[in-house]
């Protein structure tokens, strides 16, 4: 099984002794989650996580890699492992030229630890694991879209404060979308970002700002993911996944 330092540190086995010997659960109490396939991880996966550490005010990222999002097709999806230690490098290397995200955006293979397939098990899951921990859902404006897709769609909205982030061209139809429009008595104002993570679900907002173009569907069409394996991925238009 790949080393996950968000479990390791934190995790159902590790977490009483990790309490009292590191203090790990004390100091990070805010924690940002992103979901995806990352196939591959990319500039766009960046970008949004230095703007939610600034903006929301967490201490840290998790990246969450899904081992098989039960929307995305299997074919074309890389290994899980490859993307793992993709994402790992893309991230190193951020942090070796931007010294303040050391240690704050943290690549996990929760999911495949926790054995769960869908997003609304995972937080269920999460907050048993880390009940001290403030989670914030973030999601880019296309996934606001497609919310209702998902299995038990309403529990996460419930369940943890949502954070959607604008993607071109989707940032207007998803605030006019299905899931907008039910909750919409919880949509918070921007200028509340940094209290996101300590209201009570039902809450999500929209962080308005620059959207980068990168998108994992371009990289793998112009045939990029197979040398970003190595050198990381940062081209293309667009974002997703």
């Amino acid at each position: 099984m790949i080393a996950d330092p968000a479990y390791d540190a934190h995790g159902e086995q590790a977490l009483p002794r990790s309490t009292d010997a590191q203090g790990l659960v004390s100091r990070v109490r805010r924690v940002g989650l992103l979901g995806g396939s990352f196939n591959p991880a990319h500039e766009g996966h960046l970008h949004i996580s230095r703007a939610a550490l600034r903006r929301l005010k967490l201490d840290q990222i998790w990246w969450l890699v899904s081992p098989q999002n039960p929307l995305k097709p299997v074919r074309g999806m890389a290994p899980f492992e490859d993307r793992v230690a993709q994402a790992r490098r893309l991230v190193s290397a951020a942090q070796r030229t931007t010294p303040r995200l050391a240690g704050r955006i943290v690549v996990s293979t929760l999911e495949a630890k926790l054995e769960t397939r869908y997003t609304c098990d995972t937080l269920e899951r999460l907050e048993t694991v880390f009940p001290k921990i403030r989670f914030v859902w973030m999601i880019g404006a296309d996934n606001l879209i497609q919310l209702p897709r998902w299995f038990g769609w309403r529990d996460v909205i419930r369940r943890v404060p949502i954070a959607v982030f604008p993607r071109p061209p989707y940032s207007y139809r998803a605030l006019a979308s299905q899931a907008a429009r039910l909750f919409a008595q919880a949509r918070v104002p921007g200028d509340r970002a940094a209290f996101l993570a300590e209201m009570t679900p039902p809450a999500w907002l929209f962080l308005p700002g620059r959207a980068c173009r990168v998108s994992a569907s371009e990289i793998r069409r112009v045939g990029a993911w197979r040398n970003g394996a190595r050198n990381g991925a940062r081209s293309g238009t667009g974002r997703d996944g």
